[in-house]
């Protein structure tokens, strides 16, 4: 079943890949040719949805950044609806105090900016066309002034709006300990999997509605930004920004996402029942080992490529006592600048690689773990800043929601909940498993194979994500078992030919 589970999730990952996706890590000025900018939003090294350029006047003004390409967004009034996810980094700085009047991340059938749409109408609707369906946009705005005639909750939250500037829902950030209007970049995330919209901040979900986004949109729309500023003034501007969504428009490209969709999905399951049939036909002979585990040395001198054994005594004969001279290739020297190329992909890579600068069986498998993350969570691995350093991982995000007792809420959000939540829960321990800081302590793909197969539990692992120390230290020997890796008996596992 667990096998099952994880092929389900692979080929919702091969489903992901079409459509309309885009990433912008970073805004450059011929980035201008793929948006659409009303008259005062500039690109300079991020989207000014207000202009903040030249000394110009900021009073007064509303602003509007959208991507060129519309988005399919439903079909058929609404029966099919398509799904989407788009991360963002946002910077509000205020330059009056207090600032004003704030930002919304829009989806709007009209490209068009309101006309008389600064201070508090955002650049989202103006005073015509606020509560008209007729407005076309749904908006989840990061307000930072509090409008009397609104019922603004504070001048620090987050609101969903529909074709309007009142909020359905709003929460403050303040109990979060964001501000919005600091001057610091804050990571937005929102998600829609065509039942329900989400929105967290700096990964921690502030917003979760149930929406049909067909009921208040046409079939086409744009995605992007707006801003206003009032005789409150503030610089409002988008760093980065990624979007990945399934549109669900006609044509030939949606046929070939229905043919190769269940093809790869059937591939995936023959593929890993192939590999489970293949374990259980070796079972017996692992049954037959005393407790499980069996004399390993008896095996070992079994073999026909077990190693000779040699007494220290004709090791020192053979060495000139261990003479350096006797030595066999030659040590790399470092100096205290040296420095030493890793190959690998940021984000999979496991802490100590840097350390000992080589792959081993231990980075592999934390490798393998990231990658189990990714698929079961449809986000990418690494952090999404631009320091791609270890606490800001996939890894560690998991592991708070683990502690938190939550880590089923990290599940795909296509999935919409239909899945066994003992299954996912299972998969996404031992990604984190595989994924434990201390080399020692991770699991052979033998156990992972138990693991997705059913045959064993997942390791367990602490709920506080342990700090990564080195040398890692192995576990005693009264612990050692299975699970783990073996090499804890040795110093390190190397992989020749690296």
């Amino acid at each position: 079943m667990r096998l099952l589970i994880l092929a389900v999730f692979l080929s919702q990952a091969l489903f992901k890949a079409i459509g309309l996706e885009f990433n912008f890590s970073s805004f450059q000025k011929e980035d201008i040719k793929y948006l659409i900018l009303s008259e005062d939003s500039y690109l300079v090294n991020a989207i000014q949805v207000t202009r903040d350029t030249n000394g110009a006047p900021i009073e007064n003004l509303s602003g509007r950044a959208l991507y060129k390409k519309p988005f399919r967004l439903s079909k058929g009034n609404g029966s099919t609806m398509a799904t989407f996810n788009t991360t963002f980094l946002v910077n509000i700085k205020p330059q009056t105090s207090p600032g004003g009047e704030g930002l919304a991340f829009i989806i709007t059938g009209d490209s068009a900016l309101p006309e008389n749409s600064q201070g508090k109408w955002l650049g989202i609707v103006n005073e015509t066309s606020n509560g008209s369906s007729q407005a076309r946009v749904v908006a989840v705005e990061f307000d930072t002034r509090k409008s009397d005639d609104t019922d603004d909750v504070d001048d620090n939250h987050v609101g969903l709006n529909i074709n309007s500037i009142h909020s359905t829902n709003q929460v403050s950030l303040t109990r979060y300990g964001f501000n919005i209007s600091a001057g610091v970049d804050l990571r937005v995330f929102v998600g829609y999997n065509g039942n329900n919209l989400t929105v967290s901040v700096n990964e921690t979900l502030i917003l979760s509605e149930p929406l049909d986004l067909s009921t208040h949109l046409p079939e086409e729309v744009y995605v992007g930004f707006s801003a206003s500023t009032s005789t409150y003034t503030e610089l409002n501007c988008v760093k980065s920004w990624q979007f990945s969504g399934i549109d669900i428009g006609g044509g030939p490209n949606l046929l070939w996402v229905w043919i190769m969709v269940p093809v790869a999905s059937v591939t995936l399951l023959i593929i890993l029942i192939s590999v489970l049939l293949y374990h259980r036909m070796r079972a017996p002979v692992d049954e037959d080992l005393e407790g499980g585990r069996g004399n390993i040395e008896d095996q070992i001198t079994l073999s026909n490529l077990a190693p000779n054994k040699f007494r220290l005594k004709e090791l020192k004969q053979a060495t000139g006592d261990f003479s350096p001279k006797n030595k066999l290739g030659k040590e790399k020297e470092k100096t205290h600048h040296s420095t030493v190329e890793i190959a690998g992909t940021p984000g999979y890579m496991a802490p100590e690689t840097f350390l000992v600068s080589r792959a081993t069986v231990e980075t592999d498998v934390y490798s393998f773990g990231v990658l189990t993350l990714e698929v079961v969570c449809g986000r990418k691995p690494g952090n999404q800043s631009e320091q791609n350093n270890y606490n800001n991982s996939i890894v560690n995000w998991l592991w708070e929601l683990y502690r938190k007792g939550r880590i089923t809420d990290a599940a795909d959000l296509k999935m919409d909940g239909k899945f066994e939540e003992k299954e996912v829960e299972c998969v996404l321990i031992l990604g984190l498993a595989c994924c434990h800081p201390n080399p020692h302590y991770r699991p052979s793909m033998k156990t992972v194979l138990q693991v997705l197969s059913g045959e064993a539990e997942p390791p367990q692992i602490p709920h506080e994500r342990p700090s990564f120390v080195w040398p890692a230290m192995p576990p005693s020997f009264s612990k050692i078992d299975d699970s783990l890796t073996g090499s804890q008996l040795t110093p390190f596992t190397e992989l020749t030919g690296r």
